[in-house]
């Protein structure tokens, strides 16, 4: 035997690195872990280079390619702890340049958890930053994009190169720690979406994008993209003018389509219930401002579904510039009298009159709902705040927009009294004065007192808009005592009641026949389960924003802070009458004034919980779970994130619509509204669709888990029973290879 190769058994070791490395592989296959780290050891403190021996063995073996805990990454691991405790091992010099070089080109091939390691070992930081950037634009060249951006990342060659070359899942990660490269990649992503652009123009000068589908860079995914960067590095959205001006585009069509287009007299009525004409018009003229290309569009879609009279006021109530008017739609304006204010004032008494007959109505006087705009007038409302106050929250709906919507308007109320808080104006006014911290400040004492109980109806989502308007709050979730959330009785009623209570509609109340209303659902149809009446909800969608606020406006936000008081003591009083026990005042207000609330979900973009809501309030335990109901008397509509798991759902006998690609996530609430079916959606749509559909028509699946996951999820959440013939039924499959696969992971799994 060769004086340089022992007997591994014996513990010593050969000089050769392949010698090595068989010694090694012997070791790992009899799974001797202590003894091959021991080995690595003592093999590299014998070998006479111990960098290029590590590269020798790599070179020679595909065993470092395996992603995990593979025997490549054993050795990379251990060699870089041998080397902190052996300082003077590392090259230097031209022989650490020829190492560099070799392991460069073996990087592209390396398994993620290897870059950083064998990055550290031939420490190619202080390597030649062109030579560096010579081999990245190699990679590109040769369509490596994903490699070559992964690299770059590593290495901090982002600022020297261009970010058109990034593939999109890795683009967050490329520009992070780089404002300059922000700026830039938001842009040329703006740039994309320009009407007049080609979009497979950005294929042609790199040939790697031929194996990429066409589909992944339409425009909708690219602005999707712009907006969740912009979201995430703070951005100002002026700079992507075009992506910014398509999103406005959509929302005019989308609310002229609602008010003009759409059949079906009960959606019609639904968006009407929630939107006045005021409000109606309100959104538009803050849509458009005064940007002349989306005016330009207004015009048309005016001419299209008014009469020119109705198109002269509408122009006129939007201030669109007279000189874009055409011919008749320019003298028509000038036709327009006073006339039209008597009419609206009108309209204004008829509305009046109908809520005093149909709606919930405030027991105090309108002298007692105070708007405060100064931080003095706000501590004067604080000295009021004793034991129980109804607390409630507005904000401008988003219709997609980019980011969480912003709180504009905080309602407390009180016993005699509703107090408004002007949120921006406090806020604004608080930085101005350097002061910023007092107003959240005075918002966590509010919360965190647990002698102040502390009403609200789906808390987690306005904390969350809450936080997102002023990121001081972030912890007040967790800090919060004294909190009764009437969202979870709302779901005990439901449960425990009669089915006329279900419906929401009591015989003298039903209106669905006579066409004079939709049901209600959420707040309103528990303020009508409890107090006979429901809310008016015709300022729902309203722009809170805009200041000053309508009459309207506020008694609209007044009542919906003040019912909570009344419906908490009618409950507390009598809660029998109302299907609940007894103890119904311990269980909402004695545990959650010793004990304080956590969410753990709110840092996970507000996941919704198992039910498909949010995580809100005192949860009591249903009375019992959902009758069980079989895959044909399913039917669901599928988010266009969630095809896997409506096809999944189709092959176990569901009856599925799936959503396109290209369309809006708006479209599922009307497909649910128009055939009875569940939503089934993930993430922040879930906020905007669960309130257009009736309660627990929608649902929130988790978007990272696959679809298998998924589809047991619905069918365990739902009570669906799925039998083997159901396999398939909807489809013309006769694979029972793959049928008996689903049966075995979605039926029988944990017990489903």
């Amino acid at each position: 035997m060769s004086s340089k190769l022992r007997n591994p058994v014996l513990g010593l070791v050969c000089q050769d690195p392949l010698l090595l490395l068989k010694t090694l592989q012997l070791l790992w296959t009899k799974h001797e872990l202590g003894k091959l780290k021991e080995e690595i050891r003592r093999g590299f403190a014998r070998l006479e280079d111990p960098l290029a021996g590590l590269l020798a063995m790599l070179e020679s073996s595909s065993d470092w390619k395996g992603k995990g805990h593979s025997l490549g990454y054993c050795i990379i691991t251990e060699l870089q702890l041998w080397i902190k405790a052996h300082p003077a091992v590392p090259q230097s010099g031209t022989k650490l340049k020829k190492l560099q070089a070799r392991v460069l080109g073996m990087l592209s091939q390396c398994p993620a958890n290897l870059l950083d390691p064998l990055i550290s070992i031939y420490q190619l930081h202080t390597a030649d930053r062109n030579y560096l950037l010579e081999h990245v634009s190699h990679l590109y060249l040769q369509g490596n994009y994903k490699e070559a951006a992964v690299l770059s990342i590593k290495l901090k060659l982002q600022p020297d190169q261009d970010v058109e070359k990034d593939k999109a899942n890795l683009v967050e990660d490329y520009v992070a720690e780089y404002p300059e490269l922000q700026r830039k990649l938001l842009h040329t992503l703006d740039m994309w979406c320009d009407p007049s652009f080609n979009i497979r123009d950005i294929t042609r000068p790199y040939q790697g994008l031929s194996r990429y589908k066409p589909e992944k860079f339409n425009r909708r995914v690219l602005s999707k993209l712009v907006f969740r960067l912009l979201e995430r590095f703070n951005v100002d959205p002026a700079l992507c003018p075009n992506v910014i001006n398509q999103r406005h585009l959509r929302t005019l069509n989308y609310l002229f389509y609602k008010r003009f287009v759409e059949d079906g007299s009960a959606v019609i009525l639904s968006f009407q219930k929630t939107m006045t004409e005021q409000n109606w018009g309100d959104h538009i003229q803050s849509t458009v401002g005064e940007n002349r290309w989306l005016q330009g569009h207004l015009v048309q879609l005016l001419l299209r579904h008014c009469d020119v009279p109705s198109a002269a006021r509408w122009a006129r109530h939007c201030q669109v510039p007279p000189e874009m008017l055409p011919r008749a739609l320019a003298e028509e304006l000038q036709k327009l009298h006073i006339q039209d204010r008597v009419e609206e004032v009108t309209k204004a008494d008829n509305y009046e009159s109908s809520k005093k007959k149909d709606y919930y109505q405030l027991p105090i006087p309108r002298e007692n709902i105070h708007f405060l705009q100064t931080w003095e007038e706000t501590l004067q409302c604080w000295k009021k705040v004793l034991q129980v106050v109804g607390v409630d929250m507005e904000w401008k709906p988003s219709f997609g927009m980019v980011g969480k919507p912003r709180v504009a308007l905080l309602q407390l109320a009180l016993k005699d009294e509703v107090f408004l808080l002007d949120l921006p104006r406090l806020l604004e006014q608080a930085e101005a004065e350097g002061e910023k911290d007092k107003l959240p400040h005075f918002i966590q004492i509010l919360y965190s007192d647990a002698a102040i109980t502390k009403l609200g109806y789906g808390m987690s989502g306005d904390l969350s808009s809450l936080v997102a308007t002023c990121s001081a709050l972030k912890d007040t979730e967790k800090q919060m005592q004294g909190v009764v959330d009437l969202l979870a009785v709302d779901k005990q009623l439901q449960w425990g009641k009669d089915s006329r209570k279900v419906d929401g509609l009591s015989p003298e109340h039903s209106h669905e026949e006579t066409g004079v209303r939709q049901p209600e659902k959420g707040l309103s149809l528990l303020v009508q389960h409890v107090l006979g009446k429901p809310l008016d909800k015709r300022e729902q969608l309203s722009n809170w924003e805009k200041r000053p606020l309508r009459e309207e406006q506020i008694l609209y936000a007044a009542s919906d802070a003040y019912c909570l008081l009344e419906i908490y003591e009618r409950l507390c009083k009598d809660p029998e009458s109302f299907g609940l026990g007894s103890d119904l005042t311990e269980s909402l207000v004695g545990k959650q004034s010793k004990k304080p609330r956590v969410k753990k979900q709110l840092n996970k973009q507000e996941a919704p919980s198992p039910s498909g809501q949010e995580c809100q309030g005192p949860r009591t335990e249903l009375s019992r779970p959902p009758a069980p109901i079989s895959p044909q008397e399913f039917s669901v509509v599928c988010d266009n994130m969630l095809q896997g798991l409506g096809r999944y759902l189709r092959c176990l006998g569901v009856d599925v619509r799936l959503l396109d690609n290209e369309d809006d996530h708006r479209k599922a609430a009307e497909i649910a509204r128009q055939e009875g079916r569940v939503i089934l959606t993930s993430g922040l749509p879930y906020q905007t669709l669960r309130s257009q559909v009736g309660e627990g028509r929608c649902f929130s699946v988790n978007c990272s888990e696959k679809a298998k996951e998924q589809a047991l999820q619905v069918l365990k959440h739902f009570n669906v029973q799925v039998s083997l013939s159901d396999i398939f039924s909807r489809c013309q499959v006769t694979n029972f290879i793959a049928a008996k696969l689903i049966m075995c992971k979605l039926i029988y799994a944990e017990g489903a």
